[in-house]
């Protein structure tokens, strides 16, 4: 990704002018000063941006200081809306950040303390910032699709991918003391990059999830305050706004914290999975996001293989009504979950589970369809239906016989009549069986609905001899 901005980097040429503070007191390449390390003085704040010499012109023990103005020139803010204005700065303000970036990655010198905390505090007043209204804000009361929009670009771009490129490399380097980063990456500083999550710009985001998941690794102090604030902003997504860009994002971080957790997992934890995970499949856009939740469902399963009863449950409770493409989504991950559960869960959830299937087995979308039928090309599923063959049997047969008879797609038709073939195989009494308790349950559904038709009719005749009564009467009287 840091090939994408080293393009069009210009070199100081030996011609340039020179920044005017750098040859007065106290500035690099004056002589006056050689401070490192902590004793670096208070240099006074730059009042405009001009080139200054690269690290490799300078003595090692002028780095710190050129390092402190460097900094100094990165702090300055412009207008990127339009291209034009401060042409000349913005160049040399990114010619600049992409020094500071080969300073961090070529480890020319060890970052004092105060340049560390005067590095955060530059990377802070470039990416936080408030961001522009979302889409969703601006087009309306119902805002519109967000698998429709366009993709967003952030207009300081140019500058803010290097700013974040400078904190990544930082956050990556073995050099990393968290003992004294942690002054300066503080809880603020992680909440404050968590609230960028909600920036539209995907790349924003991705570099955003770099940074982030490598902070959780190192900081073991920011791991409660990290996973506890993302848990926030998905109680304020599903509960109140259900818009949020960065969703997929956070749920891959999660996907690692989850993957990480020590066994066996902890009540709050499985609170997690129950309250927020699992809710989050309600949602109309899900689709944007799936793969990264299912993935951490399917994590807590195999973590704990007791919890896959709770999370099939779950699903079957926010089972999509009317929404074919989450219908296949949701048949998906239970396929997943299935595939990690144990006999002993899968015998308490069989019930409401294979008549959710049987629905959707029968569904006249084909897709939805299919994708339920192709449950039984998992080994481990077969296995777990063949020894609770006499439960499950009885609730699909009746599904697998009206797809054999009347279901439109002919892909459907064939994996309906597979799956009535291993059934067969497996219990060929049992299928018997459930023939003949078919008949006899369209026998008396047939009867019943003669009584209805003979009830309806016999209603039908009282109302109209009463109608000839009335009007006989109503005749006599006029």
């Amino acid at each position: 990704m840091f090939k994408n901005f080293r393009k069009g980097q210009r070199k100081h040429s030996k011609t340039d002018p020179p920044d005017a503070p750098a040859n007065g007191p106290g500035a690099p390449g004056s002589g006056q000063i050689q401070t490192p390390g902590d004793a670096l003085p208070n240099l006074p704040p730059m009042k405009s941006v001009e080139p200054l010499p690269l690290f490799k012109d300078v003595s090692k023990s002028e780095r710190q200081i050129l390092f402190l103005r460097k900094l100094q020139i990165c702090c300055f803010q412009f207008d990127f809306t339009d291209n034009l204005k401060s042409a000349k700065q913005k160049e040399i303000k990114r010619q600049t950040l992409l020094e500071l970036v080969d300073f961090i990655q070529s480890g020319m010198g060890k970052i004092a303390e105060k340049s560390l905390g005067e590095m955060i505090k530059m990377v802070g007043i470039n990416i936080f910032r408030s961001l522009p209204p979302g889409y969703h804000e601006t087009t309306g009361p119902e805002g519109g699709d967000p698998e429709d929009e366009e993709n967003y670009s952030e207009p300081a771009w140019q500058h803010l991918q290097i700013v974040y490129e400078l904190l990544l490399r930082y956050v990556v380097s073995s050099d990393i003391e968290t003992k004294s980063a942690k002054r300066y990456i503080d809880h603020t500083f992680v909440l404050k990059l968590l609230d960028l999550f909600d920036s539209e710009d995907s790349r924003e985001r991705e570099y955003l999830k770099m940074v982030l998941h490598r902070i959780y690794g190192k900081f073991v102090v920011h791991r409660p305050c990290i996973r506890k604030s993302i848990n926030n902003i998905f109680y304020r997504f599903i509960y109140e706004t259900q818009r949020y860009s960065g969703v997929g994002e956070l749920l891959e971080i999660l996907g690692s914290i989850i993957n990480g957790f020590t066994v066996p997992i902890k009540e709050e934890q499985k609170v997690f999975l129950v309250r927020t995970l699992i809710p989050m499949h309600k949602l109309k856009h899900l689709a944007l996001y799936h793969p990264q939740l299912s993935y951490c469902v399917v994590q807590f399963v195999d973590k704990d293989y007791k919890l896959a009863d709770t999370v099939v449950r779950g699903l079957l409770k926010y089972w999509p009504l009317v929404n074919c493409q989450k219908e296949v989504l949701f048949l998906g991950e239970l396929e997943e979950v299935l595939e990690a559960m144990q006999p002993a869960e899968f015998q308490r959830c069989m019930l409401p589970l294979f008549r959710q299937i049987a629905r959707c087995i029968n569904n006249p979308n084909f897709q939805v369809a299919e994708r339920a039928l192709y449950f039984w090309n998992s080994d481990h599923i077969v296995g777990l239906i063949s020894q609770n063959r006499q439960v499950v049997l009885p609730i699909i047969f009746g599904a697998l016989e009206k797809n054999i008879q009347s279901h439109w797609n002919t892909e459907v038709h064939g994996l309906t009549v597979n799956v009535r073939k291993m059934f067969l195989e497996m219990d060929p009494d049992l299928v018997d069986e459930c023939e003949r308790q078919l008949q006899e349950k369209e026998a008396r559904a047939g009867e019943a609905e003669e009584q209805r038709e003979m009830a309806w009719k016999k209603l039908e005749e009282e109302a109209e001899a009463k109608l000839f009564l009335l009007r006989k009467e109503c005749s006599a009287l006029g």
